[in-house]
């Protein structure tokens, strides 16, 4: 399991933002609603919670960054119990397994009762919504009402993957805070320190996150690395070892082994694309548009799996036999 944003103390997403939020807190000028925009995996939910611990009174540390805390603050501890009654969180729910595909309106409308009432423990109640994407059309509309009326001593830190997609009246009411996407050196620095990767391994992994710090430490832990060398050796092999495959499949029961498919998955689907690339820029063009169509037939299946509620493990064995097909046609 990759480490959640609130558990986060050493990673500092921006410091351009960090410094800008705390020169706002600085002078008093505190915004009620700040919109944390960028691509995913950035840093913004890591930010978010950075912020809330310091709003609600821990530590600081300064060797972690401006808005750095130390991660044995009492207050520290509360949020990563997630039990603070200064914080709250919206994010999709997980129910019977499977995590929902919004945030309904159900849980939004618990943004004013909770900002009705005074900090118990701290100067400011805060709300992190991660991501403010995930929200239905009625719970973006009772986000809205609670912007309409900013809070006294409330804050509100939106995370949000894709600006463009929130109503205006929502863009238009928050102070707007970029997190950019990192360098490739960054990234092969954050590798070798935090997941303790040589170079070369450090590299590759570098270039596979397309700039998201939070892509490159997920692909470095171990269960996604060893699925990412998996995915890897099923699309150069001649051929699968169905045996192996059917093994595999077998771990795909319940909420965990819904995770794991959906990791395979997510690296056999990349695996395919750095295949197709490839193939696109050799000899033969057939052979990159075939690997190209397949990589779009394969990037259709999670959502499908979900939706449709199909067996993970013959989604799985569909994928490998068209993956077979494709190389036979080659």
């Amino acid at each position: 399991m990759s480490e959640h944003p609130r558990d986060r103390f050493d990673l500092m997403p921006d410091l351009a933002a960090e410094t800008a939020f705390v020169e706002a807190w600085d002078r008093g000028r505190l915004h009620h609603a700040w919109l944390l925009c960028g691509v995913e995996g950035t840093g913004k939910a890591s930010f978010a919670y950075r912020a809330a611990r310091r709003l609600l009174g821990a530590e600081p540390d300064p060797t972690r960054g401006p808005l750095g805390a130390r991660p044995g603050d009492p207050v520290s501890q509360l949020v990563s119990a997630q039990s603070h009654p200064d914080l709250m969180v919206l994010e999709r729910l997980v129910e019977g397994g499977k995590t929902k595909k919004s945030i309904s309106v159900d849980q939004a409308r618990d943004l004013p009762e909770f900002f009705s009432k005074s900090p118990s423990r701290a100067r400011y109640r805060v709300a992190i919504v991660d991501a403010a994407d995930d929200l239905n059309p009625n719970a973006a509309n009772a986000l809205l009402k609670v912007l309409e009326e900013p809070p006294a001593r409330g804050v509100l830190l939106l995370v949000t993957h894709a600006a463009g997609r929130l109503l205006p009246t929502i863009r238009s009411r928050c102070r707007r805070l970029a997190f950019p996407v990192w360098s490739p050196a960054a990234l092969e620095q954050l590798l070798g320190d935090r997941a303790g990767l040589e170079a070369e391994e450090a590299g590759r992994i570098a270039g596979l996150a397309n700039g998201s710090p939070g892509a490159a430490l997920a692909l470095a832990s171990g269960s996604t690395l060893e699925a990412d060398r998996l995915a890897r050796s099923w699309v150069e092999a001649a051929t699968v070892d169905r045996a192996e495959a059917l093994k595999i499949a077998d771990g795909f029961r319940g909420a965990e082994g819904q995770a794991r498919f959906e990791t395979l998955m997510d690296r056999l689907i990349a695996a395919v694309k750095v295949r197709a690339l490839g193939e696109s820029e050799g000899e033969s063009r057939g052979q990159g548009g075939r690997w190209a169509e397949l990589w779009t037939r394969l990037s259709e299946l999670p959502d499908r799996t979900a939706g449709l509620n199909l067996d993970r493990g013959d989604v799985l064995a569909g994928a490998l036999a068209d993956l077979a097909r494709t190389k036979a046609a080659g």
